[in-house]
């Protein structure tokens, strides 16, 4: 399995404009035979392509440079330069690609679905030809102007997941556990905090050709916004998400001061996530410890529900309520 990476910088450069040609044709009684230098070709494009075979970023950590091809320039009999190649390069869908000048970055593009492209380095344009400068007071000029440079610029890329439901919490609340429960994904799973160390995507099946994309986020702790425990490079994966689902572990001593500092480090981090719909769920109720914990989310929320992602109680139901909600409001999936 590629190892996932969401984040990588690197060096573009489009093909400079092949120059323009100096040329004259032989013909008799024509002053010099008549300019006839052709003006040289277009440099190659850098374009980004989303696309969804493309899962991480990890072929930039090996490759951080890339040109497009150059322009060939003019040649005499008014022959035009052919344009150089674009240089396609494709991405996950999900991808946010941004220029980094002066140390500050700027989004040029958000490529979300499949096939959705943009040109991010644009080439340069050819030189004119001697036949391009000829008037009715210059008959054989001898001028061509070289080909412009292509753009080159430093690109940042950043992964985020495009899933319909978010599953947060803290470190070992149960998030991996679930996500196996209800899809095929296969997360890594033991008794110790941080043992998902980046997002993991499933996709949930129902009956009656139902289904919706769900994404283990890694656990947050108290200060993650500010890049605490595995940081705030994973809370952008829960940007794009249209329903959160907050696992409590109810196991522990202090559940809803867990999940209060899980949602203080939402709100830190982007208003937008704490305005998102919000499921709660209880899990380990298969546990003895848990059930003292129970009354207390009842008494705290309006709507919480109850599951043992280990053994699989009240998670059915959980889902349902899950479609549901995700189709509220128009918000239907496919």
């Amino acid at each position: 399995m590629s190892k996932f990476i969401d984040e990588a910088k690197i060096w573009i450069k489009a093909g400079n404009g092949g120059n323009g040609c100096v040329a004259f044709r032989r013909e008799k009684g024509v002053p010099k035979g008549g300019p006839s230098g052709g003006d040289g070709g277009k440099g190659g494009d850098i374009i980004f392509v989303a696309r969804k075979n493309v899962k991480t970023l990890i072929d930039f950590h090996y490759r951080q440079h890339f040109y497009a091809e150059n322009g060939k320039p003019g040649s005499g009999n008014n022959k035009h330069g052919k344009d150089g190649e674009d240089l396609i390069i494709p991405v996950p869908c999900g991808t946010v690609i941004k220029e980094v000048k002066d140390g500050k970055e700027e989004i040029i593009a958000d490529l979300v679905e499949e096939g959705q492209k943009v040109v991010a380095a644009s080439g340069g344009k050819g030189g004119k030809g001697n036949a391009f400068f000829k008037s009715s007071t210059n008959q054989t000029p001898k001028i061509a102007t070289k080909g412009e440079k292509g753009e080159e610029k430093w690109i940042k890329l950043e992964l985020k997941l495009i899933a319909d439901v978010g599953i947060i919490g803290y470190p070992n609340s149960g998030k991996s556990t679930f996500l196996k429960r209800v899809s095929s994904a296969n997360p890594k799973i033991a008794s110790y905090p941080f043992t998902t160390l980046s997002p993991n995507l499933g996709v949930v099946k129902l009956s009656d050709y139902r289904s919706f994309v769900i994404a283990d986020i890694p656990g947050l702790i108290e200060g993650a916004s500010e890049g605490k425990g595995l940081g705030h490079k994973f809370l952008r994966h829960i940007e794009r998400t249209k329903i959160l689902l907050h696992l409590i572990d109810l196991s522990v001593s202090d559940p809803l001061e867990k999940y209060y500092n899980v949602r203080k480090e939402l709100e830190k981090y982007s208003k937008i996530l704490v305005e998102k719909k919000e499921i709660v769920a209880g899990n380990k109720i298969d546990l003895e410890i848990s059930k003292e914990n129970i009354e207390k989310l009842k008494k705290s929320f309006k709507e919480v529900y109850f599951i043992s992602a280990l053994t699989g109680k009240g998670v059915k139901e959980l889902l349902e309520v899950i479609w549901r909600k995700l189709n509220e409001g128009g918000n239907s999936t496919d």
